[in-house]
């Protein structure tokens, strides 16, 4: 009688201790980088990556922040509108999103990458999490006129996630552009000029905390 009796009480403990182990309540809050090789890493080692040199910054400032790296080496607004919806199942309480760049190099139409940024960000926005919006520049060579349009791309995805955080009183945060500082900087990027070596990575770092910090704070009040 006694054995049934402690075969039954572990069979209650295996079906409901999962169900106690998914509702219970973070202690951090979990911040999702969205984007591309930029997120990604591409080109350098482990723990070298944007996401990676961002959490030891949080770190050192005191704050206990889980980071997912949501970068994808090569990925376009078109793909990244495709992924979003698995990315934030993760459940992040904020992110942000770094994409834009594959489009200029690839020559892709800008009015199809502000419907796909739109996308991306009124994903994010469906959720009601505190977003960081990293913009991106066109190369010179593209032309005066794509460059416009490129720069008209990010200005129109911004304009609609402002409306959708001033009605659902979520929050926003623009970083006009991700490479600041470090774009053309020969000593801050490797070989292909493109993409950021480790210290071009500590550099994006440190330009853009304020704005992180920011994001995070937000996600705090929002969530804790």
């Amino acid at each position: 009688m006694i054995s049934r009796v402690i075969i039954r009480f572990l069979l209650l403990a295996m079906m409901v201790t999962p169900g106690l182990l998914a509702a219970a309540p973070r202690t951090e809050p979990v911040l999702l980088v969205f984007g591309d090789s930029l997120v990604a890493g591409y080109g350098l080692e482990t723990g070298e990556s944007f996401p990676d040199e961002l959490g030891r910054a949080l770190t050192g400032e005191g704050r206990d922040v889980t980071i997912i790296n949501g970068g994808v080496s090569g990925d376009t607004t078109a793909g990244g509108a495709s992924r979003i919806d698995w990315a934030l199942a993760d459940r992040p309480d904020a992110v942000i999103v770094v994409i834009g760049g594959n489009d200029a190099l690839r020559g892709l139409s800008p009015d199809a990458m502000a419907e796909n940024l739109d996308t991306i960000l009124g994903t994010v926005q469906r959720d009601g999490l505190p977003l960081l919006f990293a913009g991106m520049k066109a190369p010179g060579n593209m032309g005066a006129d794509f460059g416009r349009d490129f720069d008209n791309a990010f200005a129109d995805a911004l304009k609609k996630a402002k409306l959708r955080a001033r009605a659902t009183d979520g929050t926003v945060i623009f970083y006009p552009f991700f490479l600041e500082g470090v774009a053309l900087e020969p000593t801050l990027n490797q070989d292909d000029g493109i993409h950021p070596n480790p210290a071009g990575v500590a550099e994006i770092t440190r330009r853009i905390l304020p704005s992180v910090r920011q994001l995070l704070d937000a996600a705090v009040m929002k969530t804790f």
